[in-house]
């Protein structure tokens, strides 16, 4: 049998119309230019649908996507030498991919992520020249590079080729005056820009009008992160200057900024006017009672609040008496921040009214307020009426026995409960037992904060009952420290059955700076027990004293678990 005959024949049998007329042509005119044959050729593309298709597949390719295609086809491709690369455009490419690759780091088209790499002053400015060839770039992030201040010169007058970005990541550069200036002059090439976060750089404070100066009208900037940046009063009038100009902002955090607090009338007064605010961040602002007083003006200006955090404004205490009524404006309000806002009785009296309004609310932190655990009236026994709260904190609350029973009684009815820290409360001691009907309810129970709490035997045993009957399924992290008032008894009840706490990543038993205790008999089930917990990676054991062959036991343990021991 002729197989190549046959291969020929068969050949010829699949080749399209166009295509044998087309070699005809080509036989018949093959000492003619090749725009002859070009022209042919368009004349017959009719005859061949697929053909036809293909053409147009690739020419609505070029159009929309043909600098994204090069770029994933150089990325794709492996590893190339320079003079391999064909266009301008994929050698551009290439250069962003071998940048990338120095940090480990892959080359994508919409997103430069270059968070906590240890740049340089020569990296941003490599950085700013292969900005041509990221004309798609949304986001770009350099934070934690703390090397590159002063540096950002090098890259700012290069963002006019990124028009399309969207969200600009700067926290913890240590930037300068002149980059605030350098900043702030780029805004003009980003008109587009949603997000800008500079947090956590000290030395930009009293500079921040060189960037506010720059913000054109009905700017696009949703989120504007200024997280301990040293800011003063000044830069707290400028910016209330330009507050009007972003009509869209949603985040605003103005955190750690001690200077900020005094200025707050004149913030709250220009924040009125953005009615799309979802987060506001005060935490440690030098806000005082009449600063609280001043910004609940405002409250019924933001109906799409959801998280308020106002805490660490240590004389903020006495404000929120008058100020809490005007929370219910908030009806979408998820998270509730007021820890270490020396809140007085009247203060709590108040909250207790309006709280549980707050039918959304799903955090709660009250830590650090003694009132809290004292006030006659107590707060906690309302919270049966906020179904969808995951998280209390009341730490350091100064709890007694009989608030801590409202509590209690008030917990068992949140079934979506993630995390209930009752730290630094001594009463805690000895009741444990209260909580008994909430850890078998909360199903979603995360974190069980109980530090310092004088917890005795008995209290784990609770625990210890709990978690055999598989209520405590969810939990990742448990804190038993500084409760040196538990004995031997007590530590082996609890890790005889931690093998019950199989989703337990965190575990912390260690006792008071001041104390120091041999292991007794429980240190047997603790060694048999951690092999059996697949998914803890912290063991907290400081100030436990260890025998030789007792550290030697917990190394092999850390090399053959991977699990974290920390002993002193």
């Amino acid at each position: 049998m002729d197989i190549k005959g046959s291969e020929k024949k068969e050949e010829g049998q699949k080749r399209s119309p166009f295509e044998l007329i087309f070699s005809q042509i080509q036989r018949k005119k093959s000492d003619k230019g090749k725009s002859d044959i070009f022209q042919v050729k368009r004349f017959f593309k009719g005859f061949d649908k697929d053909a036809a298709k293909s053409e147009n597949e690739k020419n609505d390719q070029e159009s929309d996507h043909k600098s994204s295609e090069q770029k994933k086809d150089t990325v794709t491709s492996g590893p190339v030498k320079e003079q391999d690369v064909p266009d301008a455009d994929a050698l551009g490419w290439w250069k962003v991919t071998n940048f990338m690759e120095k940090f480990g780091k892959k080359a994508e088209v919409h997103f430069i992520n270059l968070n906590n790499c240890g740049l340089t002053a020569a990296d941003i400015k490599e950085l700013g020249s292969l900005m041509p060839f990221l004309l798609d770039i949304e986001e770009i992030d350099v934070s934690w590079n703390d090397l590159i201040g002063g540096s950002l010169k090098f890259m700012t007058p290069h963002l006019n080729h990124v028009s399309r970005l969207r969200i600009l990541s700067l926290s913890n550069c240590g930037l300068t005056g002149d980059d605030a200036t350098a900043l702030g002059e780029s805004l003009q090439y980003i008109p587009k820009l949603q997000v800008l976060d500079v947090s956590w750089n000290s030395n930009i404070g009293g500079t921040l009008s060189r960037i506010t100066r720059h913000l054109g009208d009905n700017c696009e900037l949703k989120t504007l992160s200024l997280t301990e940046c040293n800011l003063t009063g000044e830069d707290a009038d400028s910016l209330a200057t330009v507050i009007s100009k972003m009509p869209k902002l949603e985040v605003l955090d103005l955190s750690e900024n001690t200077e900020i607090g005094s200025k707050i009338k004149t913030l709250t007064e220009e924040l009125k006017h953005c009615s799309c605010l979802t987060v506001l961040k005060l935490r440690s602002t030098g806000l005082r009672q009449d600063g609280t007083q001043y910004l609940s003006s405002a409250f019924q200006y933001w109906p799409h609040l959801r998280k308020l955090d106002l805490s660490c404004n240590k004389a903020a205490g006495g404000g929120f008496k008058e100020s809490a009524a005007r929370l219910t404006s908030f009806k979408q309000l998820e998270l509730l921040d007021i820890r270490q806002c020396s809140l007085s009785a009247d203060d709590v009296t108040a909250l207790t009214q309006v709280i549980p309004l707050l039918s959304n609310l799903q955090v709660l932190d009250l830590s650090a307020n003694k009132a809290v655990g004292l006030s006659s009236e107590h707060l906690f026994t309302r919270l049966r009426f906020l179904p969808k709260l995951k998280s209390i904190n009341v730490s350091n609350c100064s709890l007694r026995k009989e608030s801590f029973a409202g509590l209690a009684e008030a917990s068992r009815y949140l079934t979506d409960l993630q995390s209930l820290d009752l730290s630094w409360n001594k009463c805690v001691g000895g009741n444990v037992k209260l909580l008994t009907e909430t850890l078998r309810n909360a199903t979603f129970l995360q974190s069980l904060p109980l530090s310092s709490c004088n917890l005795v035997t008995q209290d784990l045993a609770v625990l210890a009952s709990v978690a055999q009957a598989g209520h405590l399924d969810s939990l990742e992290q448990l804190d038993l420290a500084y409760n040196d008032t538990i004995p031997d008894e007590g530590w082996s009840l609890l890790f005889e059955s931690i093998p019950a706490l199989k989703n337990i990543v965190e575990l912390d038993i260690s006792l008071r700076p001041a104390s120091a205790r041999d292991c007794g008999p429980w240190f047997i089930h603790l060694l048999s027990s951690l092999p059996k917990l697949p998914k803890l990676k912290e063991l907290g054991m400081q100030r436990w004293r260890l025998s030789t062959a007792e550290q030697q036991q917990l190394s092999r343990i850390h090399r053959e678990n991977k699990i974290n021991i920390h002993y002193d």
